[in-house]
């Protein structure tokens, strides 16, 4: 496994986003990804899936320091107190004392950012989060969160592939020492046929999962959080850091398209919120 380490935090490159899993099947996947290897696992107050996410950790035959666990404070809860006694919840859900890290999922335009971040460096001070961050942030927002907490932001959590390779975001994110977290890094499976990544797949004895994800991890301070329940896909997304893509492949790979991602995109949400 690689790395991504900035600010005091050392965080898997490549994690267990668990969107869209709830009840046994939620518990069972987190259950064998971490059989597998898996010390990085992503959830969230809108997934409603912590109780399981949490219940898996705890039976699992690894240390919970061992694991670095990812929660999302839902919009909704961005005000001070609110944040505070939603995250309070999402440990007891989760039967841990502290969560890894902690991220606001979404902006929330009529809260003050001050009031959001004061409420997160709070729960940093009382040793309840180790790290903090945000999710689905433009440029704009991300600026103002940094400016108005303490404790660095880690990370900016966002929708990552080779149809949407966030150049301006991965950037910024580079040059300041943060994580781009990337969401839904196959573009929903979308990105699994294309005819570039079809041909390194052959050319590597890869799959094409493989092949994009390496895509992303060779980018410098990217982490990335596949969501598969196959346990054979859950292997092979962690078996990633013994083959290494060309930077003119790594370029090639790069395609940016406004159609393909907002296809991806809707194929998955269906209209919900992430």
């Amino acid at each position: 496994m690689e790395y991504v380490e900035t600010h005091g935090a050392r965080m898997p490159a490549v994690g267990l986003g668990t969107w869209q899993l709830t009840g046994t099947e939620c518990y069972e996947t987190v259950s064998t990804a971490l059989d597998l290897g898996y010390r990085h696992v992503d959830t969230a107050q809108l997934y409603d899936n912590e109780r399981e996410v949490g219940r898996a950790i705890e039976d699992a035959d690894v240390d919970r320091d061992e694991v670095f666990l990812t929660t999302k404070v839902s919009p909704r809860n961005a005000s001070h107190d609110a944040l505070i006694d939603s995250t309070e919840a999402s440990l007891e859900r989760l039967g841990v004392d502290y969560v890894d890290l902690l991220l606001l999922h979404w902006p929330n335009p009529i809260v003050s950012v001050e009031s959001t971040m004061a409420a997160m460096d709070h729960l940093v001070d009382e040793g309840r989060v180790s790290h903090i961050g945000v999710s689905n942030f433009p440029r704009v927002f991300l600026d103002r969160a940094r400016d108005a907490a303490d404790a660095p932001i880690l990370t900016n959590q966002v929708q990552f592939h080779p149809y949407k390779p966030q150049r301006g975001m991965l950037g910024y994110c580079q040059e300041e020492g943060l994580v781009l977290t990337a969401y839904s890094p196959l573009a929903r499976g979308t990105v699994l046929g294309d005819d570039t990544v079809q041909r390194l797949a052959a050319e590597y004895d890869r799959t094409p999962a493989q092949v994009v994800l390496r895509w992303a991890t060779q980018h410098h301070n990217v982490a990335v959080i596949p969501k598969t329940t196959d346990p054979d896909h859950l292997a092979e997304n962690i078996a990633l850091f013994d083959f290494k893509l060309t930077r003119s492949e790594v370029e090639e790979l790069t395609k940016p398209s406004l159609l393909k991602s907002g296809r991806a995109m809707l194929d998955g949400m269906l209209g919900e919120l992430r």
